[in-house]
């Protein structure tokens, strides 16, 4: 009875490490996709469509023994060490701030080029810049955090992230700088002495940072997606604002989804993990789905002589998994609104 009641101890230890102890390592499968105009409502708007407009996420969580086993003998499952997810010295915190900064620019350049497409008024608001990262031992180490604001510095308002840049340069080692921040809807006073940025003989406060800035349109449109980070939704997001905005059903009945980063000259970025999303797209039923179609160069050849362009593994996953969903190519937003255009709308 002792031996069984040992047995059953030693047995709920291995199982318990096997399944939650925490390695340094990531593990990227394919995900589901999302309808958007869940995420995205235009004021008036119309979301009487046909079809649908989803975007597309890959699922990454951190690897236990048990996962990481697993994810050798799963095809479109990959690992990913600590360091190849996370930047230099960013911790968990610093990544998610990251990811979600990443969004709401990816929600930004959605709304300028879609209000743009649409020919509708819109605004924008320059609010300075974000901390994204703190970098140890930096001047900033201790005083400032992940998601804070600059918007003073030594008296200057900041709006743009080229004015922080400015005023920094004129600086020397050991200067002091007087910062007003905002975090959590409150302003701080902080003052920093500048240091040496750690892994460079440049003088400067030690973060890295991203213009916070904020488009106001006419109508308004409201986006709800705080726990969808990356920017690979902006495409999707862009086409589902002008689905929203204009007459016409841009569905045309069919389960529309892709991916993408939306840049402000509306041409359309790569983005990670395209592979396992065109899995989960096959498996949510999507029809049609959108790959950026990336410029490989020879530069870029130089270092990763295997690399293809997010199109052609989208290609190649697709046949390989024998899917009849169709793979579209786009370069440019334009691309994604021409394909749309010529598609006959589909019959019941």
């Amino acid at each position: 009875m002792k031996k069984s009641l040992l047995y059953m101890i030693i047995l709920f230890i291995v199982v318990f490490f096997l399944s939650f102890y925490r390695l340094d390592y990531y593990i990227m499968k394919p995900g589901s996709a999302y309808d958007v105009s869940e995420f995205v409502t235009v004021h008036d708007g119309d979301k009487n469509h046909e079809g649908t407009m989803s975007l597309m996420t890959v699922a990454m969580a951190e690897a236990t023994p048990l996962t990481y086993a697993l994810a050798h003998f799963k095809e479109y499952e990959e690992i990913y060490k600590e360091e190849e997810v996370r930047q230099e010295e960013e911790d968990e915190e610093e990544y998610s701030v990251r990811q979600l900064k990443l969004m709401s620019d990816s929600q930004f350049n959605a709304l300028y080029i879609a209000f743009q497409k649409a020919n509708l008024p819109y605004t924008i608001e320059y609010h300075g810049v974000m901390v994204l990262n703190v970098l140890a031992e930096g001047a900033a180490d201790g005083e400032l955090e992940p998601g804070d604001e600059i918007v003073e510095i030594d008296g200057v308002l900041i709006e743009k992230a080229q004015e922080l840049t400015d005023l920094l340069s004129a600086k020397k080692e050991n200067d002091a700088v007087h910062l007003v921040i905002e975090r959590n809807d409150e302003l701080l006073d902080r003052t920093l002495h500048l240091k040496p940025i750690p892994g460079s003989e440049k003088v400067g406060i030690g973060i890295t940072y991203s213009e916070s800035k904020l488009i106001k349109t006419d109508p308004n449109v409201n986006v709800d997606a705080d726990k969808i980070g990356g920017p690979s939704a902006g495409l999707m997001f862009t086409l589902e604002i002008l689905n929203q905005l204009l007459d016409e059903d841009l569905t045309k009945g069919y389960s529309i989804a892709g991916t993408g980063e939306m840049n402000e000259d509306g041409t359309v970025g790569r983005i990670g993990g395209i592979d396992k999303k065109v899995v989960a797209a096959d498996r949510d039923g999507v029809e049609i789905f959108f790959a950026p179609d990336d410029e490989i160069t020879e530069a870029m050849l130089k270092v990763s002589p295997d690399l293809k362009s997010n199109y052609q593994v989208a290609v190649e996953t697709a046949k390989n998994i024998n899917t009849d969903m169709k793979i579209v190519p786009v370069k440019t937003i334009d691309d994604a609104l021409n394909y749309i255009k010529q598609l006959t709308p589909k019959k019941d």
